[in-house]
């Protein structure tokens, strides 16, 4: 019966492919691409911008030579490495935005397919990978462009349960919850509590390709946390360890790593009671059991209201199949989705057709007329390929790697460029729209009453909001504690060039965790550069 099915999803496939080859896209859609850096050094397979306006790119240690050398007297030895045993070659680096150049940094033990999450105090945290870095945690203390911070090894704590493909989520408290993993069907915490707890919805929607892997994982403005594994979420109380809720099934099949589309959470905002989910896209059952590159992703998206007494998913299609598809908190509360393929599912060498259009997702439309139609790009970012928002509001694409070791002679190879694209607000005949923040606290409190002041080219007309995006950790298609909170504004009133708005801080950590946050204002739909904040208790 699958491979009927599978038959036939190829048979659209083919039909709808001949379709848009006559029906050719016009060729002045919204959004701007640009080349950042012509060779980074390594595929970045994850991917996290620090408060220092640099970016951490790191893929996994044991994939033999990359483009960039350590400096020197810093090899390692790597007896997992079946490639490369002496390796001089970094296999992480940090990109400084202001200037575009790389420096490269040295990680000691596999970080492949691993997970992170920045702590309160601007701190990223890796947990997990494969081989020697199984149950490793490690640590990057980010440091301004021209510093030297690099990569630290805890040796006097590990994790409770090894973890390969797992889920990181920040709590209210600060601390971080590691949910899932290859054959690990438990969740544990960072810093460490009571060792793992066993989770059996993870073993329940565990099915023969494994689509349990990369959970989605939100945390609720109620403080709970919102799982998605395969085609069906429940709600977690990390207080007590126990499941609190069941949400009906997602139609359309499997969600999750191998046939990942992605996940978001809607902008937070208002009084802050609800939440809205969506998920979209993904690879049909089979595809990668039998190794289908050509078999057709999923367009559909689901939309649950987490917080409602009886929620359903509303369901809605996306312009394009998608697989291996990153989407993007933008600061309008809009959704980039980018990067990906229209056929096959994750894996190497599992996916076809690189879906080139990035798609915008405008939440406040309805159905029917969410989605618009981006300007295509010319690289194909597929399996290993990230992508984050940058201070400036573009979004930085890094990574595809659809091969175990690095190859740049195949279809569609390694890819070590590094763009950013620049969506619609962007655009020139925006930038008398476009604010300046001239002054904002860099530290702020919860519920705490404080004033910005921006500068707008032209007349501020209507409300100027400021929003508070996070800096999540991008790997597999979905942003682990990826958030965007929207907060309380009084009018921008004028005050000499400048207007001041008065604005009322998220009133928790469930709302917002604690940490550093771009705090960007948006005028008619256009963000200002970011400014960081730390959000404290």
């Amino acid at each position: 019966m699958d491979s009927l099915l599978l038959q036939w999803v190829r048979f659209v496939f083919i039909f709808t492919s001949a379709l848009c080859s006559v029906f050719a896209w016009p060729n002045d859609l919204p959004g701007s691409w640009e080349l950042l850096v012509a060779d980074a050094g390594i595929a970045s397979m994850h991917t996290a911008v620090t408060h220092h306006n640099t970016v951490v790119l790191l893929d996994r240690a044991n994939i033999g030579p990359s483009h960039i050398l350590l400096p020197r007297g810093h090899c390692r030895f790597d007896r997992h490495d079946a490639a490369l045993k002496h390796d001089c070659y970094a296999h992480s680096v940090v990109l400084d935005l202001q200037t575009n150049r790389i420096r490269p940094l040295m990680i000691l033990t596999d970080t492949w397919c691993s997970s992170g999450q920045f702590l309160p105090d601007g701190t990223l945290l890796s947990t997990g990978g494969d081989m020697d870095g199984f149950k490793k945690i490690r640590m990057f203390k980010p440091c301004k462009a021209d510093g030297f911070c690099d990569w630290d090894e805890l040796k006097d704590v590990e994790l409770a349960d090894g973890r390969w493909y797992a889920t990181n989520q920040i709590l209210p408290d600060g601390s971080v919850i590691i949910v899932g993993g290859r054959a690990t069907n438990t969740i544990e915490y960072f810093p460490p509590r009571k060792g793992a707890v066993f989770l059996p919805f993870l073993a329940d929607v565990e099915d023969k390709q494994m689509d349990n892997l990369y959970p989605y994982v939100h945390l609720l403005p109620s403080g709970h946390i919102f799982i998605f594994a395969n085609d069906r979420a429940v709600l977690y109380d990390h207080d007590i360890d126990k499941i609190v809720r069941d949400f009906p099934p997602l139609p359309g099949g499997p969600r999750n790593y191998p046939s990942a589309g992605s996940s978001v959470m809607l902008a937070l905002q208002g009084d802050y009671s609800m939440a809205v989910i969506v998920v979209c896209g993904g690879a049909h059952f089979g595809a990668f059991l039998q190794k289908s590159t050509e078999a057709p992703a999923h367009g559909s998206c689901g939309r649950i209201v987490a917080t409602e007494p009886r929620p359903v998913w509303q369901m809605e299609d996306m312009p394009f199949g998608r697989i291996m598809g990153d989407m993007v908190m933008l600061p309008t509360g809009e959704v980039l989705i980018i990067n990906g393929a229209q056929a096959g599912s994750q894996g190497f060498e599992m996916a076809t057709n690189p879906c080139l259009h990035p798609v915008l997702y405008r939440p406040d439309q309805p159905v029917g007329l969410r989605f618009m139609t981006l300007n295509p790009g010319i690289v194909p970012r597929m399996y290993h390929s990230t992508a984050n928002l940058l201070p400036d509001g573009r979004v930085l694409l890094a990574g595809s790697n659809p091969h175990y070791l690095y190859r740049f002679k195949a279809k569609f190879p390694t890819e070590l460029r590094i763009e950013a694209f620049s969506p619609e607000y962007l655009s020139a005949d925006r930038a008398n729209l476009r604010p300046e923040i001239h002054g904002i606290p860099e530290t702020i409190r919860y519920g705490e009453i404080f004033e910005v002041s921006v500068s707008v080219p032209l007349p501020v007309v209507g409300i100027v909001e400021v929003n508070f995006g996070s800096a999540p950790f991008a790997t597999h298609s979905f942003s682990q504690g990826q958030r965007l909170v929207k907060l309380a504004v009084t009018s921008a009133v004028p005050n000499g060039n400048l207007y001041k708005i008065g604005c009322t801080a998220p009133p928790n950590g469930m709302v917002a965790p604690p940490g550093y946050y771009m705090a960007f204002a948006v005028n008619q739909g256009v963000p200002s550069i970011a400014c960081w904040v730390q959000l404290v208790d």
